[in-house]
């Protein structure tokens, strides 16, 4: 069994990869639907402003000013006023439709017309994009002057409702990517275990212990350290044949993060002297590949 059971699997990384990705780029678009949203409500603000000018001059004012609109609540705007004015309920609906059919987040709101003086509500209706649940009422009498104020409060939709639905919708997703990701997650590089490598591994005359790391040489005992062990033990599992040299760095030291091209020769080079009693082994380069674990007889 490779070593690299103990390490991410090359599948496994590609998916955490591939998920990871999907997740950014969820939480981006809301971040980018956010910047969307500012600009729609800006001028959105910009149209309230209109409907408040509209309002005066139809009332037969043309000096006095709208004051700045004022955000109360997250879909809830206050439309003030300089001076007292009257208005007509007709023209105040037919006014607001016509002006929010511009904006595409304003399909269903409610207005409510209130005196300043009593905090009264004198007047209000409701607007929806299904024309069945519109409420429009006592549109025939006209307002007497006063200091009103016009409040209308937008139904939560369109841009608002995406980003909500994106970075919520993200919230589960990124859950998968951690539980997908510590699934992947294996124990940290070991020797094999009691139950994968019991039995000694006979190399030409040297016997080999993966367990206790050592080699055993006519009686003779030479001990591993645990990156030769490893380094060793995939040799022994393909005798005679090519392993590549990326293959064995990354079975070896992937895991620790940091990958150092001499650590490799080194070790190897370790080795080669643990085994050159036995002249019938030798580990040999194979250029431009790797190395390959050479036994005669």
């Amino acid at each position: 069994m490779q070593l690299s059971r103990n390490l991410f699997t090359g599948k496994s990384m590609y998916l955490f990869g591939a998920l990871l990705l999907l997740s950014f780029i969820m939480i981006f678009a809301a971040f980018s639907i956010s910047d969307n949203d500012d600009f729609h409500l800006s001028r959105r603000e910009v149209l309230f402003r209109r409907i408040g000018d509209e309002l005066l001059l139809q009332s037969g004012d043309s000096i006095s000013r709208v004051l700045p609109i004022k955000k109360v609540a997250e879909n809830e705007y206050q439309i003030q006023f300089e001076h007292e004015f009257s208005f007509n309920p007709i023209t105040l609906v037919n006014t607001t439709k016509r002006l929010l059919a511009n904006d595409p987040m304003t399909d269903n709101y409610v207005v409510k017309v209130l005196n300043i003086n009593d905090s009264s509500t004198v007047y209000g209706y409701a607007i929806a994009h299904n024309k069945k649940d519109e409420i429009i009422a006592c549109i025939g009498r006209k307002q007497p002057k006063a200091q009103y104020m016009i409040n209308i409060q937008l139904k939560p939709t369109g841009i608002i409702t995406k980003k909500n639905g994106y970075l919520l919708g993200s919230l589960p997703f990124l859950a998968f990517v951690g539980f997908i990701f510590f699934r992947s997650v294996k124990p940290i590089k070991a020797l094999p275990n009691d139950d994968e490598h019991n039995d000694l591994i006979t190399l030409s005359s040297v016997l080999f212990d993966a367990k206790n790391r050592k080699l055993t040489l006519n009686e003779d005992t030479i001990a591993l350290t645990g990156t030769e062990t490893r380094l060793l033990l995939i040799f022994a599992q393909s005798p005679n044949e090519t392993i590549e040299r990326s293959r064995l760095q990354k079975e070896i030291w992937e895991d620790e993060g940091i990958i150092v091209g001499r650590s490799l020769d080194m070790f190897i080079s370790k080795l080669r002297k643990k085994l050159a009693p036995d002249p019938n082994i030798n580990i040999t380069v194979v250029r431009a590949k790797g190395y390959k674990l050479e036994i005669k007889g």
